[in-house]
């Protein structure tokens, strides 16, 4: 984000495809800050490309770097507004590019969803909030709130049945429904998630923001 994101086009030299213009935002693909740009610099260094903003942005996220990869992405929602640009068209060599759909892995970030359909369980990251999932069979919301030092869970599954064995929230704790629960399709389900695993659903030597 130091040198290679920019607040102003008009200012910006670029060669290449203007992905970017006027006073619009964007993450360009490299610098050279240091003034060491090589006589053949590699293609498209200063241009911006929605696809890898994502995925840079997604790593910011997952690191920690909450602010700067929300940045990232409000830079991207600004520039395809629907007024400016489509935004269900986000070219890059071409019309409706595929590595634009990299902005789900956005989701997944933020929300810290995992699910696994063998262990029936699912993971989200204990930040309050309401938000979407979607496992490849349901899709539904979570909605999680502070609870003293506990969690307050309502979990909603809007096509078809859910059965889950476990519930957890990364940094908090895990719980374990005595039998598989199921979470019938258009009905909220409450629980509450004990803070009683701090380590629950984080990597070795990770730490939440």
């Amino acid at each position: 984000m130091k040198y290679n994101y920019i607040t102003n086009f008009n200012e910006h030299f670029n060669t290449f495809r203007s992905f970017g213009l006027g006073g619009e935002s964007g993450l360009i693909m490299a610098s050279y800050p240091k003034g060491e740009l090589l006589d053949f610099p590699f293609p498209y260094y200063t241009e911006i490309m929605t696809g890898f903003e994502y995925s840079a942005a997604i790593g910011m996220i997952y690191e920690g770097q909450l602010d700067a990869g929300l940045q990232v992405y409000k830079a991207i929602r600004d520039r395809f507004d629907g007024n400016k640009r489509n935004p269900f068209n986000e070219g890059e060599y071409g019309h409706r590019y595929a590595r634009a759909m990299a902005a789900w892995g956005g989701v997944l970030a933020f929300t810290g969803f995992n699910y696994s359909a063998v262990k029936k369980s699912m993971n989200f990251n204990s930040r309050p909030g309401k938000y979407f999932w979607s496992n490849g069979y349901h899709y539904g919301t979570v909605e999680i709130a502070d609870n003293g030092q506990d969690k307050s869970v309502k979990l909603t599954s809007l096509n078809g049945p859910l059965n889950l064995n476990s519930f957890t929230l990364n940094g908090t704790g895990i719980t374990k429904f005595k039998t598989t629960r199921v979470f019938v399709d258009g009905k909220p389900e409450e629980f509450v998630v004990t803070a009683n695993d701090k380590t629950a659903g984080m990597p070795v030597n990770a730490t939440q923001n």
